[in-house]
């Protein structure tokens, strides 16, 4: 008989110090279905009962008992042996790689740039992509998304703030049209379906005509030529902006922005290292 993961153990101390799913989950930063199939998948493992399940929480079995007293022995000793070989988490070094959407640059570059000043070693791997990449299967340390709260488990989830969104347009524009009030009759240069999801393109459906639309193109730098020219508006990001006029801002245009970490990576220097920079105005 032996046990596959410490993370399971780790997870079942928990559960045995906080005495609750919920607890333990939010302790551990992870999902409560983890925590649940983690416990049940110990107990298969070693073919006895390590806690009673009852309305009010978990409570350990005798067999629980001797469990805690070993993980605990043995989650201090990792700890002693973690900070030894990382020299108290000092060295914060080698690849690190965030996923992030293409239009967040503006927010995530300046607290990535101070995160590589402070930590020399570290090499940065910035990937953006509209698709969402799997933690799991190793391919990123930190991912970054908008929108609604991931759920998957064995991801660990934190807010990282939210994303202001704004339509432009050219002062000529400005000038030959007036003040706009509202998006109706005006020409529009829009993303392309990997922003399909975003706040401001669900408002927009069903409120303007579709022979509005005059320009649809994933490349950020085509929708704002087409706005600097004077032939649409559109959203942009603030960085393109300069020197156009912000038309129309509304709150419910804005994105609320998730860290996600995979839960065997989480407690890395590193990877906390990228998340505080990444969760810091």
């Amino acid at each position: 008989m032996s046990i596959d993961s410490w993370d399971d153990l780790r997870i079942a101390l928990a559960v045995a110090r906080t005495g609750t799913v919920s607890a333990a989950a939010e302790t551990l930063g992870v999902h409560h279905a983890t925590v649940i199939r983690r416990i049940d998948g110990l107990e298969q493992q070693l073919g006895v009962r390590l806690f009673q399940r009852h309305p009010r929480g978990y409570a350990l079995t005798e067999a629980g008992q001797a469990m805690l007293k070993v993980a605990g022995d043995a989650d201090e000793r990792f700890a002693q042996l973690a900070a030894q070989i990382a020299g108290g988490g000092d060295r914060i070094e080698g690849e690190l790689v965030v996923t992030s959407l293409p239009e967040l640059a503006d927010v995530v570059m300046p607290r990535l740039i101070r995160l590589m000043r402070q930590h020399p070693g570290l090499r940065l791997n910035y990937v953006t992509d509209a698709r969402l990449f799997r933690l799991d299967a190793g391919e990123a340390h930190v991912a970054i998304r908008a929108g609604s709260q991931p759920t998957e488990p064995d991801y660990v989830v934190r807010p990282m703030g939210t994303v202001r969104h704004a339509v432009y347009a050219s002062p000529g524009y400005v000038a030959a049209h007036g003040a706009l009030a509202d998006l109706d009759g005006h020409p529009l240069a829009l993303p392309g379906p990997q922003a399909r999801n975003a706040p401001l393109m669900r408002w927009l459906q069903g409120r303007v005509d579709r022979a509005q639309i005059v320009l649809t193109a994933n490349d950020d730098a085509a929708r704002e030529a087409a706005i600097r020219a004077g032939l649409a508006i559109g959203p942009l990001s603030p960085s393109r902006a300069e020197g156009l006029v912000e038309v129309m801002a509304l709150p419910e245009w804005e994105s609320r922005l998730w860290l996600v970490t995979h839960v065997d990576l989480n407690r890395t220097p590193k990877v906390q290292a990228a998340v505080a920079a990444l969760r810091a105005e």
